[in-house]
């Protein structure tokens, strides 16, 4: 049996122009409104997939690590760990997590692998019977980050990881061994390298988690890219493939940054433009 659980982590809000790249506030404004200071609403949501006695946890999300300071320059709403809340309202804690999937390391994704700010105190590993899954081009730009990307990765966890003897690091392939046969591995590049997609076997058709590909429903439009994003034409191309290799098969999305959209089916007009339907704000999907 697998279950599949959308779980909620800390919410932020960051400037909507940054996370809409080139596209004019007067198209973006329409799916998210902006404040007075031109922020938008973000999730920062994992996905929980329990099977064969083993729980395995996609992402963290931001959690609750920065300091007072950064917190506010980040626009993350809540001083509680969010998502061990969300944990807890399955009847789990940090401690049942067996795997833990890390589409990347920028903060906003594996910042939740630590334990909360706390003045005084160093930075604290939760999570400590997880084995620790990520790609090694990915690690390898986190250890040598672009300057264009330096503040997005957090040293301290770094260090954390490579000590805890638990990371496991894989290259670019299809399967993962440690995962199972039923999980498919995506790779994407255009945001950052070496980003890792997981793929869930599913009845009524697979579920995949892309990470900051696809962030959220607005994004599925072929064009929309963050200003965050390292190649945005590689990223269009890569997206495409995806959706188009989805649409086909009749699959899911799981987006990790939407405030109000967990889960949508891939689909395709006349005109090949992809959108979404059964999009829903929470996802609990079963199978036996």
């Amino acid at each position: 049996m697998r279950t599949l659980t959308t779980l909620t982590g800390n919410s932020q809000k960051l400037d909507g122009g940054a996370m809409f790249g080139n596209a004019p506030k007067a198209l973006w404004q329409r799916w998210m409104p902006a404040d007075e200071l031109n922020r938008i609403d973000l999730g920062c949501r994992a996905l929980l997939v329990q099977e064969d006695e083993r729980n395995i946890l996609i992402e963290t999300g931001i959690g609750a690590f920065f300091s007072p300071e950064l917190k506010q320059r980040f626009g993350v709403q809540e001083d509680r760990h969010v998502l061990l809340d969300s944990l807890a309202a399955v009847g789990l804690t940090d401690a049942d997590i067996d795997i833990l999937v890390l589409t990347h390391l920028h903060f906003d994704h594996a910042g939740g692998l630590l334990a909360a700010w706390q003045e005084g105190q160093p930075a604290r590993l939760l999570f400590p019977n997880a084995r620790l899954i990520t790609g090694r081009c990915q690690w390898q730009r986190a250890c040598n980050p672009h300057a264009r990307d330096k503040a997005s990765y957090i040293p301290e966890l770094l260090d954390l990881l490579e000590n805890s003897g638990r990371l496991h690091l894989i290259d670019e392939t299809e399967y993962c061994e440690l995962l199972g046969p039923d999980w498919r591995l995506h790779w994407s590049d255009g945001h950052t390298p070496g980003q890792l997609l997981p793929e869930i076997a599913m009845p009524g058709g697979p579920v995949v988690f892309p990470g900051d590909l696809i962030p959220g429903a607005p994004w599925v439009h072929l064009p929309i890219t963050m200003g965050y994003d390292r190649f945005p034409e590689g990223l269009i191309e890569e997206k495409q493939a995806l959706l188009g290799d989805l649409f086909s098969r009749d699959g899911r999305l799981v987006f990790t940054h939407d405030p109000q959209v967990a889960m949508g089916r891939v689909t395709r007009d006349e005109k090949g433009r992809y959108g979404l339907v059964e999009a829903v704000k929470t996802a609990h999907l079963l199978a036996n």
